[in-house]
């Protein structure tokens, strides 16, 4: 899918399929929604967002799903939400083919 490192998140988003990338403007704005003060870059190749000079979160996407990277705190929130999601250490993988 990206041919060339991003540096931006237009950059990002621009070569995926049209589907993956409104699903991923659709997180970008939830995310900015909830904290306007957020700043946005790309890190370890995704887009990233920093609150007060700390990690909040990145996410990815992929041609099935989307990956969305937290502090492992934060999933401890929601566990039982979570449950039906494939998930890692701080990770969780939400399928395309759901809302």
């Amino acid at each position: 899918m990206l041919m060339n490192k991003p540096t931006a998140f237009d950059d990002y988003v621009s070569d995926f399929s049209v589907e993956i990338s409104e699903r991923l403007h659709q997180i970008r704005t939830l995310i900015l929604s909830i904290a306007p003060e957020a700043t946005e870059s790309i890190a370890y190749g995704m887009p990233a967002y920093k609150l007060f000079g700390k990690p909040m979160v990145y996410f990815a996407g992929f041609k099935k799903h989307f990956g969305f990277y937290a502090l492992p705190s934060g999933n401890k929130k929601f566990k039982e939400q979570l449950l039906e999601y494939k998930q890692g250490k701080g990770s969780e993988q939400f399928p395309h083919n759901k809302p």
